[in-house]
């Protein structure tokens, strides 16, 4: 992971399966889940369910919302708000794709590290 300026370069786009996920740690704060969608998106997330903390990057992606794998919640890749009839929110970290390479927001991602 390397700084420019307010982003953080995390890697290429393309080690990063369609449908998949991948988690960025970060030292002294949350983890984040980077996803991509079928369509090429990109977003990030906390990788927390907002119900029991479930690892949101395990879950299933499809369109622009991942399915936590412990309790069945939908949770909007856009939002970070549950779907349906649950209640909750994710934080959402900021994406950009530049050069083929993700970016997220620097201080959305270190936001709550001391």
């Amino acid at each position: 992971m390397s700084a420019v300026g307010e982003w953080l370069d995390i890697g290429p786009v393309d080690q990063l399966p369609a449908l998949g996920a991948r988690t960025l740690p970060v030292r002294g704060g949350r983890e984040i889940a980077i996803f991509h969608t079928a369509n090429g998106e990109v977003y990030a997330l906390a990788n927390q369910c907002p119900h029991k903390a479930g690892p949101l990057s395990q879950g299933i992606v499809h369109d622009t919302t991942v399915t936590c794998p412990l309790h069945n919640w939908r949770i909007s890749l856009v939002t970070g708000e549950a779907l349906g009839e649950d209640k909750g929110c994710v934080p959402v970290i900021p994406v950009k794709i530049d050069g083929g390479r993700i970016l997220i927001g620097r201080a959305a991602a270190l936001e709550g590290v001391a």
